[in-house]
C-alpha cells in the first residue's frame, strides 16, 4: 500500500501544481482566451495517468503498460449493464433539476443553456478530460488496490474522499460559490463523488471493465456543460446521492448473499 500512497500523494501535488502554475499563468500573466484555458484544464485532468505512466515501474511492479491496460477492459461488459450505468448517471441529475425546477416554480427548460462551445466541441471537451484523463488512475489502478484491502463499502467511500479532496483546489479557483454556500458546495462534491465510486465499483466489481467508469465519469461531466443552477440545485443533489450510495449498498450485499449461497 506504500506504492498506493505514495501514487495519491504524487497525483495530488502534480494536479495542483498544474492548476495553479500552468492554468493560473495561463490566465493571470498571459491573459490566454477561454478556449485555450480549456484545453488546458483538460490537460490538468489527465495528471492522474501522467503520474501512473511516469511511475509505472514503480507503481506496477512486474507488468508492462500493455499487461495493465489489457487487464483493465479485460472483462466484459453488456450493453444493458452499461446502459444502466450510465442512465443512473444522467437521470441523478435530470431528477436533480425536476425537483428544483418544482420547489422554484421555474420551467425545467430555464436551467439549461447550450453554453459557449457547440455540442460537438463540448461532448469532445468532456470526453477528453476527467473520463478518458483520470479513470486509468482512479479506478483502473487505485480501485482494485482498495477493494482488495477493504472490500467493497469501506474502499468505494475511501475512493470517493481521495477523489474529492484532490478537486480541492478547484473548489477555490474555479467555483462560482463563495461564504456560506462553500460548505454545502463541498459537502455535495464529497457526497456526489462518492456516490459515483460507488456507482463505478458496484458495475466493476461485477464486470471488471474500466469502460464503465469512463461511462459514468462521462455521463455525469456531459450534462454539466449545458448546466446552469444554483446551490440548492447541488443540496438535492447530495440527498439524492445519498439514496443512491443505500440502494448500492443493499443491492450490493443482496448480490453477496446470493453468491455466498449459490456456492456453499
Amino acid at each position: 500500500m506504500k506504492a498506493l500512497r505514495n501514487y495519491v500523494i504524487a497525483t495530488y501535488l502534480v494536479f495542483w501544481f498544474m492548476v495553479l502554475g500552468l492554468c493560473g499563468s495561463a490566465s493571470m500573466v498571459f491573459h490566454c482566451p477561454p478556449v485555450f484555458m480549456r484545453i488546458l484544464s483538460n490537460v490538468c485532468a489527465w495528471s492522474p495517468t501522467i503520474v501512473l505512466l511516469a511511475g509505472f515501474k514503480y507503481f506496477v511492479p512486474g507488468k508492462s503498460i500493455r499487461e495493465f491496460y489489457r487487464k483493465a477492459f479485460g472483462g466484459d461488459f453488456t450493453s444493458f449493464s452499461l446502459a444502466a450505468a450510465c442512465l443512473l448517471t444522467l437521470f441523478a441529475t435530470l431528477i436533480s433539476v425536476f425537483i428544483l425546477s418544482l420547489i422554484e416554480g421555474r420551467a425545467f427548460s430555464s436551467y439549461w443553456s447550450l453554453g459557449s462551445y457547440p455540442l460537438w466541441a463540448s461532448f469532445l471537451f468532456s470526453i477528453t478530460t476527467g473520463p478518458t484523463g483520470e479513470e486509468s488512475g482512479w479506478r483502473g489502478y487505485v480501485r482494485p488496490l482498495l477493494n482488495e484491502k477493504y472490500g467493497f463499502f469501506k474502499a468505494s467511500v475511501i475512493q470517493g474522499l481521495i477523489w474529492a479532496f484532490w478537486h480541492t483546489i478547484l473548489w477555490f479557483v474555479d467555483s462560482d460559490f463563495f461564504g456560506w454556500q462553500m460548505i454545502p458546495y463541498v459537502l455535495s462534491n464529497v457526497i456526489v463523488m462518492t456516490g459515483l465510486c460507488f456507482i463505478m465499483n458496484f458495475f466493476m466489481k461485477k464486470h471488471d471493465n474500466l469502460i464503465y467508469g469512463i461511462a459514468v465519469h462521462f455521463c455525469f461531466n456531459f450534462l454539466y456543460c449545458f448546466l446552469k443552477v444554483d446551490i440548492f440545485f447541488y443540496i438535492i443533489l447530495s440527498i439524492l446521492y445519498l439514496g443512491i450510495i443505500g440502494v448500492i449498498c443493499w443491492r450490493n450485499k443482496a448480490d453477496y448473499g446470493n453468491y455466498s449461497a449459490f456456492h456453499r
